[in-house]
């Protein structure tokens, strides 16, 4: 064993550090697939370990990759044989619910689903939910700024974050545990570690702000054909229901066609014969009323046709069945393999033609064997795009980037909405931010990591 891992192994015992080919036993991403390459895993219980841990590598001169659950979709968290990886996965302790403040003190490495069920039996909630709840960790959601299914009434996960603890390259603990909702007191430092992917320091723990538990949910799956409805329904529900609309998924019929053929645990809700589906959810404090006023604005939506189709769900159990379609992201990479899969921003009004476009390079290129698959929660800006060439066994990933980020630019499109850059989009972030924007990041890189060890090559390059 290298004397670098004799001393960290001194550090974080046994049980924390990982080497020889149990390193390649554990996997490289979210599906539990790939065969890790590195030197070793590292796996802190405390920040302060986590410190003593970054002053070796520091010294050494070594690389460290930090990662959570591994379900980001850009190689933020890709490692070669040189790196060291440090998994938070130890990190998992929910230290404080502080109900009277509506704030939770958790470690990084805490799941998203644990917090969320740790708020309830507060009577609070969460805002940030995604499909991956049961293996997205908090610290990873911090380091990419995830958005997710709520986005549209609460904000992305920077607005959940009133502090946090990290540790810099050189082993430095910047602990900034703000639990106040108003604190004005200088810069705002956290702001430098939510959404850096682990470039500039490594998160520990946080202070979360919750929010009120709903006590009434209401959820509907319509049918459209015009896109345009589409925002006009937006529209529609977000005035008309007083700020309680949580959510507004929408679904091309592309979509929804391939998880209902591809997973037979799925009842078809609606027929596959429209061009979108919407998944609308607004949740309030009141059932009765909430619901009266959701059916009310649902029901001038279709005597308008607005909508087509329809179908309202009347228990949990159906609530459920309806987002677990929109959620069925596995059926959607296991039936589209080999693909190459996009999350982009860029103005509702815009989004028909930019797909439209999309399309037609594909078709230009590839013919009818390629083929496109949309989603996304929209509300947001944010579509999701999944594109097949039809090539057998074979994908040429740069060619469909092409295809994608290309036209997004004469939209002023973002090639990032919620996963973050990683290693799979840094050679196309110049279109999306300007030459200023990045000399002044990588002066912050340069400055707060000047031996480039914290995941290098990520982001910035």
């Amino acid at each position: 064993m290298q004397l670098l891992f004799v001393k960290i192994e001194e550090i974080v015992g046994k049980a924390g550090i990982i080497i020889g080919d149990e390193v390649s036993s554990r996997p490289t991403n979210w599906l539990g697939l790939g065969n890790r390459e590195a030197k070793a895993i590292i796996r802190p219980k405390t920040t302060q370990e986590l410190s003593q841990v970054m002053q070796l590598c520091h010294a050494a001169d070594q690389s460290v990759v930090p990662a959570g659950g591994l379900s980001g979709l850009v190689q933020g968290t890709d490692t070669v044989k040189d790196d060291v990886l440090i998994s938070l996965e130890r990190m998992r302790e929910i230290e404080v619910v502080d109900e009277a403040g509506a704030t939770m003190i958790v470690q990084a490495g805490t799941p998203l689903q644990l917090v969320q069920e740790r708020a309830e039996q507060s009577a609070m909630s969460f805002a940030v939910d995604l499909g991956a709840r049961g293996s997205a960790s908090i610290g990873g959601l911090i380091a990419t700024n995830a958005g997710g299914n709520s986005v549209i009434r609460y904000g992305m996960m920077r607005e959940q974050v009133l502090g946090l603890e990290a540790v810099l390259a050189d082993g430095t603990i910047i602990s900034s545990m703000n639990s106040m909702l108003k604190n004005n007191a200088g810069y705002d430092l956290k702001q430098l570690f939510i959404g850096s992917e682990g470039t500039l320091g490594i998160v520990t723990r946080a202070v979360l702000r919750l929010r009120p538990q709903m006590i009434s949910t209401n959820t509907v799956l319509v049918a459209v054909n015009d896109f345009e409805n589409i925002t006009k329904i937006l529209k529609m529900f977000s005035s008309e229901l007083g700020g309680t609309l949580n959510a507004f998924e929408v679904m091309w019929q592309n979509y929804y066609s391939l998880i209902l053929g591809g997973n037979k645990q799925h009842k078809a809700p609606l027929p596959d014969e429209y061009a979108y589906y919407i998944l609308i959810e607004a949740c309030g404090g009141d059932q009765q009323i909430d619901a009266a006023r959701f059916m009310q604005v649902l029901e001038t939506a279709l005597a308008d046709e607005l909508i087509l189709d329809a179908v309202v769900a009347s228990s949990e159990e159906q609530r459920n069945a309806l987002w677990a379609i929109r959620d069925d992201i596995i059926t959607l990479v296991m039936t589209m393999l080999p693909a190459a899969a996009f999350d982009v921003s860029l103005p509702i009004g815009c989004m028909e033609e930019y797909i439209d476009d999309v399309t037609s390079n594909m078709q230009d290129k590839w013919g009818d064997k390629a083929k496109l698959v949309v989603f996304g929660h929209l509300g947001d800006s944010n579509i999701h795009l999944a594109i097949g060439t039809g090539v057998e066994n074979e994908l040429d990933h740069g060619e469909v980037e092409q295809v994608v980020y290309q036209p997004l630019a004469a939209y002023n499109g973002s090639v990032s909405a919620e996963h973050g850059i990683g290693l799979e989009k840094r050679d196309w972030l110049s279109t999306s931010r300007s030459k200023t924007e990045l000399d002044l990041m990588r002066s912050l890189k340069t400055m707060m990591d000047p031996k480039n060890i914290l995941n290098p090559g990520k982001v910035l390059g």
